[in-house]
């Protein structure tokens, strides 16, 4: 039932479960541990340039299967079932990294992209099912409050991880080492559990027209060709989604690669965690606090709002030098990171055709990993040539710019009407 209240908290609760590998491992654990613990070179930017490459992989595995998968999932109605796939995948990555031995990088890669594979895919469906359980007055909230669920829950647990780090002895660890390696037990576990709800409380509507999952692989590609050459003459969303692509790299990049930076650039590993810690329960309220900010001015303006905030972030990432200018750069990102996440996600919602969410959510992840196919690798590669990682994270304000000026050409009111008139359409 749409505005179902149970419905709207079990779906949210997805954001609380994979938050933990977005906190823990991704912006936290695996950037640290990869270049002082499993990588063999002594080069800070060239471990830098290793990581970017790893995500960038997955991205491009990610970015290439979305609109199929999605096409396929919308002909089957089988959102939750690849939900689930990709999950199971996500988790298996995770807890793998346990194995993983001190200087066996490659290995530690192999084990992150397949786990960056199942969070990004899995999110794919999870996005999806947004618009069948919130309305349009609803979608906003709900969107929201499936980002500061994620903070909050991803940084509960980061906080548990963090203590067992910084104090092994009080958990019965042995060491600082091995309790990074069990905080990706307890991220694999944790997605687990929260997965749960999801998959029990959340009723995904039946296509009007359902199909075998093997059936539907020859249907959602052709249905996948036909829905390229829509999306050319769908001008809102083709506009948006060019926007999209080029403001949420800087994002994405930022949360990716902000401790290896500040590894970088000589911060200590302990400072890194706490300005991480900031970041997640910082950004609960505001991640709210930036929806009823939208609800007064418009959720357009709230975005260009986020990316001004972002490009001012990106300036001041390339000049801080003490440890508490990186606290001041934490809470900064957490004022407007959930904030632009949520509302694009919901913005996005508002001008597609509901029956085709999955695919078109497809193209919706794909540019966003496509983004993060160049982001990484750009701010690596940068500071690997010039030897100054500072001038790497200033690179990535051009895509904030250019971003924030194609989206004043996105007209909402044109690309609601437009996504009504395919409720008729097959």
């Amino acid at each position: 039932m749409i505005d179902s209240k149970k419905s709207i908290f079990a779906w949210s609760l997805y954001d609380w479960a994979n938050s933990a590998f977005s906190t823990t491992v991704m912006a936290g654990f695996f950037p640290v541990f990869f270049k002082e613990y499993w990588s063999t070179t002594d080069s800070v930017t060239l471990s830098t340039w290793y990581l970017g490459l790893a995500n960038s992989l997955a991205s491009i595995i990610v970015a290439a299967l979305a609109p199929f998968l999605g096409a396929i999932a919308d002909r089957a109605s089988a959102k939750k079932k690849f939900l689930m796939l990709f999950a199971f995948l996500g988790i298996i990555g995770t807890g793998s990294l346990w194995m993983v031995k001190q200087g066996q990088w490659q290995l530690a890669v192999i084990f992150y992209i397949i786990a960056s594979i199942g969070h990004m895919s899995g999110n794919i469906f999870y996005d999806s099912l947004l618009p069948s359980i919130a309305s349009k007055e609803k979608i906003d909230y709900t969107s929201s409050l499936g980002f500061a669920l994620g903070y909050i829950g991803g940084g509960l647990l980061f906080l548990l991880n963090v203590l067992m780090y910084l104090n092994p002895s009080m958990f019965g660890i042995i060491d600082a080492a091995t309790a990074i390696r069990l905080s990706f037990i307890s991220v694999a576990i944790w997605w687990f559990i929260f997965s749960i709800p999801i998959m029990v409380f959340v009723k995904e509507p039946e296509n009007y027209s359902p199909l075998s999952i093997s059936n539907s692989i020859s249907a959602g590609w052709h249905q996948l060709l036909k829905t390229v050459k829509e999306i050319s003459h769908l001008k809102v969303v083709a506009t948006f989604l060019v926007a999209y692509w080029l403001y949420i790299d800087g994002v994405d990049t930022i949360i990716r690669m902000a401790v290896d930076y500040g590894t970088s650039i000589g911060f200590t590993t302990s400072s890194l965690i706490t300005a991480l810690l900031l970041v997640q329960f910082v950004a609960f309220p505001a991640t709210l606090g930036f929806n009823w900010y939208a609800s007064k001015i418009g959720i357009k303006k709230a975005i260009y709002t986020a990316i001004i905030g972002y490009s001012t972030i990106t300036l001041f990432a390339a000049l801080v030098k003490e440890e508490w200018h990186f606290y001041i750069l934490a809470i900064l990102i957490a004022c407007f990171q959930g904030g632009i996440q949520s509302l694009s996600r919901s913005m996005y919602a508002r001008i597609i055709p509901i029956k085709k969410a999955a695919q078109f959510y497809g193209f919706y992840n794909m540019l966003g990993k496509f983004a993060s196919i160049i982001g990484p690798p750009l701010m690596g590669y940068v500071g690997l040539v010039t030897g100054n990682p500072r001038l790497g994270i200033l690179s990535i304000i051009i895509l904030f710019i250019s971003g924030g000026f194609i989206l004043r050409k996105v007209d909402l009111d044109e690309g609601e009407k437009i996504a009504k008139s395919y409720l008729s359409k097959d």
